[in-house]
């Protein structure tokens, strides 16, 4: 399940960089290609002041390929798609699959950057870039990549939507106990994100999710139900047992004893239901000492339930199946 939860999988958490990030970056990027090459170029001029002007001409197209050239194709090569100006703007050249880049994307781009960036200063690419409904350039159309936001900004922490009412409550005896950490993690992450995503790409993880959660548990997804739903109600089962499994401990460690000291053995007073101590007996109210009567839990329990029937379910995003 890591290929889910990695920085390669662009399609979860990384967009695509628009035209004035990517400016800048190659804005920072030229400043630096450039003033390495006016360095270049004083020192090889003072180490061949002695060459004719045929050696000199062919040091400088030498020098100008294998700085302005080479330098950015072999940086973004080692940095994984990482340049100095994409670093300090939080960008990265991926694959279109969401992969790291290789020698020959770097290439590529950089070969037809010559032509796009350099000899028309910035035109060509700015025009693809506006036209690309992804903001890409030529090269990265024909070297198959992709410039993304790598620098989100922070929000806060979406919630796991709820399943929809018509699966509320079918996996009550599903055997979860074989799930592993890792599947729940890459689930939730799914269905926090699964409106940001691609209905393509959402689809197939989904089903991918679906059937690995079906394996774990030995039940099939039923048929008839989408594989959204079907992750989002086995959650919703799931933080329902934790829920009810939290509860249960909290009521067995809570003291039971009223005017005893709560030492769990209860006194004479308490046991016989004595008005004031707040005491069932024979399982009806008893008042208060105050004149107030303290329901019964068994009273309680339908009271509660009829208060939160009355509260409308929430928007859950699924649609029962046709």
């Amino acid at each position: 399940m890591s290929e889910l939860v990695t920085g390669d999988a662009v399609v979860l958490g990384l967009r695509p960089a628009k035209l004035p990030s990517r400016a800048l970056a190659l804005a920072i990027d030229l400043a630096v290609v450039g003033a390495a090459f006016v360095l270049v170029s004083i020192g090889l001029a003072i180490a061949t002041a002695s060459l004719d002007d045929a050696a000199l001409a062919a040091v400088s197209v030498a020098a100008f390929l294998l700085v302005l050239v080479g330098g950015p194709i072999a940086v973004e090569t080692l940095s994984r798609g990482r340049s100095l100006g994409k670093l300090a703007c939080g960008l990265r050249v991926v694959r279109d699959d969401g992969g790291p880049i290789r020698f020959r994307h770097a290439l590529v781009r950089g070969a037809i950057g010559v032509v796009e960036i350099l000899m028309t200063f910035g035109v060509v690419a700015c025009i693809a870039s506006l036209v690309s409904a992804r903001g890409r350039r030529l090269g990265d159309v024909f070297a198959g990549t992709l410039v993304v936001r790598e620098r989100v900004p922070a929000g806060r922490a979406a919630a796991v939507p709820p399943p929809p009412p018509w699966l509320v409550g079918r996996f009550a005896g599903l055997d979860l106990s074989a799930v592993p950490e890792s599947l729940w993690l890459a689930v939730r992450q799914y269905l926090t994100r699964m409106h940001q995503l691609d209905a393509q790409v959402g689809w197939s993880m989904a089903e991918r999710l679906a059937g690995e959660l079906a394996e774990r548990t030995g039940v099939p997804v039923p048929e008839g139900v989408p594989a959204g739903a079907y992750l989002a109600a086995v959650v919703n089962e799931r933080q329902a047992r934790d829920a009810r499994r939290v509860f249960v401990a909290a009521q067995g460690s809570a003291p039971r004893g009223g005017r005893d000291g709560g030492d769990g053995r209860g006194g004479s007073e308490g046991r016989a239901g004595r008005p004031g101590s707040g005491v069932l007996v024979g399982g009806d109210p008893v008042v208060g000492g105050a004149g107030v009567a303290v329901p019964a839990v068994g009273d309680a329990v339908p009271a509660m339930r009829d208060e939160e029937s009355r509260v409308p379910p929430a928007a859950t995003g699924f649609a029962p199946p046709a």
